[in-house]
């Protein structure tokens, strides 16, 4: 039986996936707010689907970024057509994320890293936004991860 709102024949979400939408709402409401990891985390056992996440890689996603969010935002910085703070917080945070993911989760290949990061903002941002994110995400693998960047084909 497939899940309501999805068609017909279309993959069920990875836990990985899930784990990453989670930490995005998580740092969604965070930026909002700059409520507590701890709490948000609490606040977000209830969403539907929480089980079926990648507990440890959403904590890691969601405490890591948060801790790291000023060195993100200095690594993201250079990368934008305006400044951190007018990014609107679903781009804002999916930047955070693929940020994180690129410099400090070099286990996961920058394409994949890129590739979930477009996807969230396809599902979370505004119509566009995932040109942005892409284009915004392409330059910082390149500085983070210049030998896995130079090599793509």
């Amino acid at each position: 039986m497939s899940e309501p709102g999805k068609a017909r024949g279309t993959p069920p979400k990875s836990a990985r996936r899930r784990a990453r939408e989670l930490a995005l709402q998580g740092l969604y409401q965070w930026l909002m707010s700059r409520e507590d990891a701890c709490a948000i985390q609490a606040h977000l056992t209830d969403t539907p689907g929480f089980g079926k996440a990648d507990l440890g890689h959403f904590e890691a996603l969601l405490h890591g970024v948060i801790a790291a969010a000023d060195e993100l935002d200095a690594l993201i910085a250079p990368n934008l057509d305006r400044k951190v703070g007018e990014l609107s917080p679903v781009e804002h945070g999916v930047l955070l994320l693929g940020a994180f993911e690129l410099l400090r989760m070099p286990e996961i290949p920058y394409r994949v890293v890129i590739n979930e990061a477009v996807e969230l903002a396809k599902t979370y941002g505004g119509t566009d936004g995932y040109k942005y994110v892409n284009g915004v995400l392409d330059r910082v693998a390149g500085r983070v991860r210049p030998h896995e960047a130079a090599a793509r084909g």
